[in-house]
């Protein structure tokens, strides 16, 4: 892995490039982002910066795989190409709008494709559930946390943040424990393209990730998550996005709870509250990395002392969570 750096640095200078190259025909095109009563921009904005990041890291998988002196695994190249689809289809929700029952049809059939080679890796649940339930309740997960990292991405660097952390944090456990985790190459990757597209998106944000973006990086993280589970760190897995299931699940269990439609867009998650209670962009996203970078120690603890680790992870997360309602 001595090529593990230099790799990763090409890959941050190119979603840099790219994502700044982007910006000039976005805004000649007019697909921005306009401010309204639900978003926490003041200015329009470009939106469309997963068509810089996504492919960069699509290619950067099948390159590493390609360089390692094999052909892709089933279950990469399925993921791969399910990940492109995803990229495709929420362009054209970007562009128009696509029904919300389209688009979770699409995640759906994207999750089962890859749960077929999924399942080889182990049982999700760690024997807890019949092997077929085990299947059934990871594909729920995986396409639960592919919309909410979709639904998390509504300030200025927040899912840079959020997704360098968690990369950043794959990367690391391969090197602690390289039998169970998924190939380092695969988190650092993800960690690299996103640090490139936050040069871009740190507040105030120039381009923002669209659909396109945050639907494909979601099913991504989710599906290495998901390995990571499969192989025995479970807690691990847990820890890492622990801040942004949180967030999303409480926000969108309270909502549902009152009658209120969870897939429509507004402007209760605690992040977005932090927003209009006087805190910036930049403040919140400052916060999240601090408590995301306790999380990776956590899930690094995590690794030979699963509970322990996810006791302390959980208080991160509520005292995150406390900082952030106003």
């Amino acid at each position: 892995m001595h090529w593990l750096v230099p790799a990763c640095v090409t890959v941050a200078v190119a979603s840099t490039l790219a994502t700044g190259a982007l910006q000039t025909p976005l805004r000649r095109r007019d697909i921005l982002d306009r401010p309204n009563e639900r978003s926490s921009h003041e200015a329009p904005t470009p939106r469309g910066g997963g068509l810089a990041v996504v492919p960069i890291v699509l290619a950067a998988w099948l390159i590493a795989a390609g360089a390692a002196g094999a052909a892709p695994p089933a279950i990469l190249a399925a993921t791969v190409i399910a990940a492109a689809g995803l990229a495709l289809l929420s362009w054209i929700d970007d562009l128009r709008s696509l029904p919300a029952g389209l688009r979770l049809a699409a995640h759906a059939v994207a999750v089962g494709v890859a749960m077929i080679w999924l399942r080889e890796e182990g049982l999700v649940f760690q024997g807890l559930l019949a092997p077929w339930l085990d299947a059934f309740a990871a594909a729920i997960g995986w396409i639960w946390f592919i919309n909410l990292f979709n639904f998390m991405d509504g300030i200025d660097g927040l899912s840079g943040v959020e997704g360098m952390t968690i990369g950043s944090g794959l990367a690391l456990l391969a090197a602690v424990a390289p039998a169970a985790a998924p190939p380092a190459w695969l988190g650092a990757s993800l960690a690299a393209a996103l640090a490139g597209f936050l040069l871009w998106n740190w507040h105030p944000a120039r381009i923002f990730l669209g659909d396109v973006g945050s639907v494909p990086l979601g099913f991504l993280f989710g599906f290495l998550l998901l390995v990571l589970a499969a192989r025995g760190l479970w807690a691990p897995a847990l820890i890492l996005p622990l801040y942004y299931l949180a967030d999303a699940t409480i926000t969108l269990t309270r909502r549902a709870a009152v009658g209120k439609p969870f897939w429509r867009p507004h402007r209760e998650h605690f992040y977005q509250r932090a927003a209009q209670g006087g805190l910036s962009h930049a403040q919140v996203s400052l916060a999240t990395l601090s408590g995301n970078i306790v999380l990776v120690g956590l899930a690094l603890v995590a690794v030979s002392a699963p509970l322990a680790a996810l006791g302390a992870a959980a208080l991160v997360v509520i005292l995150l969570l406390i900082w952030m309602r106003p």
